[in-house]
């Protein structure tokens, strides 16, 4: 418990700052994910836009020795693919992780992007992936526990038949990439923590089309579903508050969570 950080109202701004300029560059991102892009590309351009037009440290590049600026996550990736040679296809789905480092503060967040036409599953996949994490967010609150949190996003995800995954979850964020506490993405309510006031978190579910297990590759980062299934997430930054919730890292361009 001694490590969750509760931000002080400075610290909270400079918290809005970061995720504001996070969920910039998916923005900006958006019209280059087509078909024929290799990811290595869109590393390149998110690494352009992070230092050279916003000014800030793009956190994942050399973190624990992450090659790259962004994380790119396709189709069985569940998360951390690291972008390379390959070329998005039409019908992809893909994850775009993105975290910044503003003032000392970080700012987290990822969307799913459609590769033109997809599947039905592969878009339903998206969509429901999205829902679960908002409901996730709506049971934040000063007093409600992690264990609310988890039980809502798990509750929506398996009544469509889908599957979360158990070895990744949501974090404490601020100075640090990774805080306490642990933000599981399944589990019972009214148990786990309580969440207090100024507390800053992610929320970054990742649900499976088929089962929740899931495998590193040789790399030692990228991680897949076990059984080749479609994989999505998405990922706020998200503020406690004494009534709800602030997310951090609503789209500058849509104002959309």
């Amino acid at each position: 418990m001694s490590s969750v950080t509760i931000k002080t109202p400075e610290e909270i701004e400079k918290m809005r700052v970061a995720g504001r300029l996070a969920a910039s560059v998916l923005d900006m991102i958006e019209p280059h994910v087509q078909a024929g892009i290799t990811t290595e590309e869109l590393d390149s351009i998110c690494h352009r836009f992070i230092v050279d037009e916003l000014q800030v440290v793009p956190a994942p590049l050399n973190y624990r020795g992450f090659p790259k600026s962004i994380c790119t996550s396709i189709n069985n990736v569940v998360c951390h693919g690291i972008p390379g040679s390959r070329k998005l296809k039409t019908g992809d789905i893909i994850n775009i992780d993105i975290t910044v480092i503003k003032d000392g503060f970080h700012g987290d967040t990822s969307r799913m992007f459609a590769v033109g036409k997809t599947s039905i599953r592969a878009e339903r996949l998206c969509r429901v992936t999205h829902e679960s994490m908002m409901k996730g967010i709506e049971t934040i609150k000063a007093g409600s526990t992690l264990g609310d949190l988890g039980h809502a996003v798990q509750k929506h995800a398996e009544s469509h038949g889908f599957s979360v995954v158990r070895e990744y979850c949501g974090h404490g964020i601020g100075k640090g990439f990774h805080e306490e506490p642990h933000v599981l993405h399944y589990g019972k309510p009214n148990t786990g923590m309580q969440l207090l006031e100024g507390m800053t978190i992610t929320v970054e579910p990742m649900v499976n089309s088929g089962k929740k297990e899931t495998r590193m590759q040789a790399d030692r980062w990228t991680v897949v579903t076990s059984d080749g299934s479609l994989s999505a997430q998405w990922e706020h930054t998200v503020l406690v508050t004494e009534t709800g919730c602030e997310i951090l890292t609503v789209s500058p361009k849509t104002g959309q969570p």
